[in-house]
């Protein structure tokens, strides 16, 4: 595979590193339950500061893709699933920013500030408001599910690729 078929050190970096993010908030967020109240204010940081750190590593993300183009797609593909791969690429950077930023939104209504890796204090995006916090909560669940949904159709297309189709669009991103 040539360096024009392959993604970017830097692309592939952050396209890992924002897995791991994602995944690291979501089964800080599936832990919570159940927990001390101790654990639990930790388990929320926790959750808080990966969901930050997804918005910083997705705003990178996209600024090099502005100035990076990606491989193209095999042209084997069908025009249709080159639109699904599109699409479904957009959808998640959609949600990939707009998870976090519904968790900012909804700390900041519930009146707990983020201050990122006790570090960074991060300005509230709305003033405390419980009507606004109950709206905007399940809202922000129901984001994240489709986010971790869409994602696992993202990568379950790349295996598909990798192991049925035998092409280089799994191995471009490794």
């Amino acid at each position: 595979m040539n360096r024009s078929e392959k993604y970017t050190l830097p692309a592939r970096i952050l396209h890992w590193l924002t897995a791991l993010a994602i995944l690291t908030a979501f089964f800080i967020a599936l832990s919570i339950d159940g927990k001390p109240l101790h654990t639990k204010f930790l388990l929320i940081n926790y959750h808080k500061w990966a969901g930050i750190t997804v918005l910083g590593l997705v705003i990178l993300r996209v600024l090099w893709r502005l100035t990076h183009r990606p491989p193209e797609l095999p042209d084997h593909m069908a025009s249709w699933e080159k639109r699904i791969a599109h699409g479904g690429h957009g959808l998640l950077y959609i949600l990939m920013i707009a998870v976090p930023i519904g968790g900012w939104l909804y700390s900041s209504a519930l009146g707990f500030p983020i201050v990122w890796f006790s570090v960074v204090h991060l300005p509230n995006l709305v003033a405390k408001d419980k009507a606004l916090a109950d709206m905007i909560g399940p809202v922000h669940e129901a984001a994240a599910w489709t986010l971790i949904i869409v994602a696992l159709l993202h990568a379950a297309a790349a295996i598909k690729h990798h192991f049925i189709d035998r092409d280089n669009v799994l191995k471009r991103m490794l």
